[in-house]
């Protein structure tokens, strides 16, 4: 295989012109499109429209150019939106296509990337073990579509769910089912972190022995290093993206990842690089970096480096509004690029205060 990355900008959540724009010259094939990630302008919270209307604003314009209908163009191609561009943050998509390639020679590795959906959760599921099983059967099968046969060459999975919107509530409500949370916001902690424990227990990052519906958004002691979850209204079912580099993918491109420290730390930006030239000597030019996908996180306890920040208490703005704007700007600063894909919420994404960063460059 062969994965294509294509970055286009977005001057609304329905702004598809920049995916027009590549099929009409020629440089993509939209039979070829088989994931989308992207960033759209809304809150990022339960009611964050913007998401859905993104999602059906492509497939829409696929839809014209595949000959299919709309709801086709959903199951052939994974949608991963995630709300709130704080910031210098720029509304963006990043298109994946994957074609026929030969491998590289001597056993090089290449990015992958393999794409799994679970069933529909009930409402009483999301946030439970049983989110948990579904996700790390599907990270299975993708990492095996990736033809990814060692979890260390895995860089990058994400994961976007349902969280509880109202609605569902008042299914659970009505069937008298238990529900981890009724506060549709209060729910996107416990769905995150079941899709990160559910990509650390497929990983073999975490012990399945160990797992239980008590230590969901409360045992941060387990958690992945290369999962980046996110929840929205907009899904029933989990969607999964496993990203790597493979002996039997060809291309020019590589993955690599590394860990925030904090919402500072510019030098994971080179780490992540460096990790993904396959050689820690080797640093790759910064203009060679054609995407990145990072968590971001207030500090633990409110205390960044020492100094006191009001993250944590500020009750006229959410502390993911704040640590996304914060580690944008941080990292735009590196790369002088602010089409960057960072989602808010590190339940079970590395260690309490630390996030996920994973880099695509260009060899």
């Amino acid at each position: 295989m062969r994965i294509g990355v294509h970055k286009v900008a977005m001057a609304n959540p329905s702004d598809v012109s920049g995916l027009e724009r590549l099929i009409d010259s020629g440089a993509v094939d939209p039979r070829e499109i088989v994931a989308l990630i992207g960033k759209t302008e809304g809150n990022g919270g339960a009611n964050d429209f913007t998401r859905g209307f993104a999602t059906l604003s492509f497939s829409l314009a696929l839809a014209r150019h595949l000959a299919i209908s709309a709801e086709e163009v959903g199951r052939r191609i994974a949608f991963v939106w995630s709300g709130g561009t704080e910031g210098v943050l720029s509304p963006h998509a990043t298109i994946f296509t994957r074609s026929a390639a030969e491998a590289p020679v001597n056993g090089e590795k290449r990015l992958a990337l393999g794409i799994a959906v679970t069933r529909d959760l009930a409402p009483e599921e999301v946030g439970t073990m049983a989110e948990v099983r579904l996700v790390a059967d599907a990270v299975r099968s993708a990492q095996a579509e990736a033809a990814i046969t060692d979890p260390r060459d895995v860089h990058y999975v994400q994961v976007k769910g349902p969280l509880l919107t109202p609605a569902a509530v008042a299914d659970a409500d009505r069937r008298g089912a238990t529900l981890v949370t009724r506060d549709p916001n209060g729910s996107k902690p416990y769905a995150r972190g079941a899709t990160a424990l559910g990509v650390a227990l497929a990983l073999g990052e975490v012990d399945e022995a160990a797992l239980d519906d008590t230590v969901i958004a409360q045992r941060m002691d387990l958690y992945s290093s290369v999962a980046n979850t996110s929840a929205g209204g907009e899904l029933r079912n989990c969607e999964i993206l496993v990203f790597g580099n493979s002996d039997q993918a060809g291309g020019d491109l590589r993955i690599g990842h590394a860990v925030l420290r904090d919402i500072v730390d510019a030098e994971a930006v080179h780490m992540a690089a460096r990790d993904a030239a396959g050689d820690p000597a080797v640093q790759p030019q910064i203009d060679r970096i054609q995407a990145i996908f990072a968590k971001a996180e207030a500090p633990a306890n409110g205390l960044l480096r020492g100094r006191r920040t009001t993250m944590l208490s500020d009750a006229d703005i959410h502390y993911e509004r704040h640590a996304r704007a914060a580690l944008g700007a941080v990292l735009t600063s590196v790369t002088g690029d602010s089409a960057i894909f960072i989602s808010g919420g590190t339940e079970h994404q590395c260690r309490p205060g630390e996030a996920p960063i994973a880099v695509i460059v260009k060899l």
